[in-house]
């Protein structure tokens, strides 16, 4: 089973571009690297899986639930954190975990605790004291902490230090290993290369290139001229 499948998906903002037919597949247990530049509709594409966008047209599924009718169930079952975290102020950190972890009525405290040392989070801190880092912290905890099936991460490294990044590449390899699934939206072409077997390339909302080992295992320079060719020309659709 696939635990991402859209066929023509398609969200418009009236007469602004979102997505624009997009054919995405994502098998259970892949590594996989959604790449393009600001704007491209990633964001929309992660929203719109998720049920917290409706789609203008087209049809998708997330573990085999359709994205318009079972968004309770597939936010139950994913892991996910947005490229902004915005949490209800006054809460500590511990307090958030908790309440987190209390929506899905999973205990885990285990596990929180463990992500909160690994990443050098106080869960006694304010959450309106928190850094942007911390803050990132805090998100990656609270999508991680129940061990979903499927993790989709957008933009999870901004405001994280160079020493950070790298103890949260190695924990979510840690849980790839482990079975999870990981979708990785970024427009940082190093995390992609070296994190990802699979990719797609989305420019100005439509998919232009899909990527496999041969691509992602080139060189860094090699691999952003690659990019750069579908980023700057298009590349015809995938």
């Amino acid at each position: 089973m696939e635990a991402i499948l859209t066929e023509k998906l398609t969200k418009s903002y009236g007469k602004a571009r979102g997505i624009i037919d997009l054919d995405l597949r994502v098998e259970q247990g892949d590594f996989f690297g959604f790449i393009g530049p600001n704007g491209a509709g990633k964001s929309t594409t992660i929203r719109t899986l998720l049920g917290l966008l409706r789609p203008t047209s087209g049809r998708g599924t997330v573990l085999g639930l359709d994205i318009t009718r079972k968004t309770e169930e597939i936010l139950s079952r994913v892991g996910y954190l947005p490229s902004e975290t915005v949490f209800y102020p006054g809460m500590k950190v511990g307090e958030l975990i908790r309440f987190s972890a209390g929506l899905r009525k999973w205990d885990c405290r285990r596990e929180g605790e463990a992500l909160c040392e690994r990443l050098r989070l106080d869960p006694s801190r304010r959450v309106e004291e928190l850094s942007l880092g911390n803050r990132k912290k805090a998100g990656i905890v609270c999508a991680l902490q129940h061990r979903p099936e499927l993790l989709i991460l957008d933009e999870p490294t901004s405001g994280l230090d160079p020493l950070m990044q790298r103890e949260f590449f190695t924990i979510l390899k840690e849980y790839h290993e482990a079975g999870t699934t990981i979708f990785l939206s970024s427009h940082v072409l190093s995390e992609i290369r070296r994190n990802c077997s699979k990719a797609l390339v989305l420019r100005e909302g439509r998919a232009v290139a899909r990527l496999g080992r041969e691509e992602l295992e080139k060189n860094e320079e090699e691999f952003e001229d690659f990019f750069l060719q579908y980023y700057m020309e298009g590349g015809g659709e995938a």
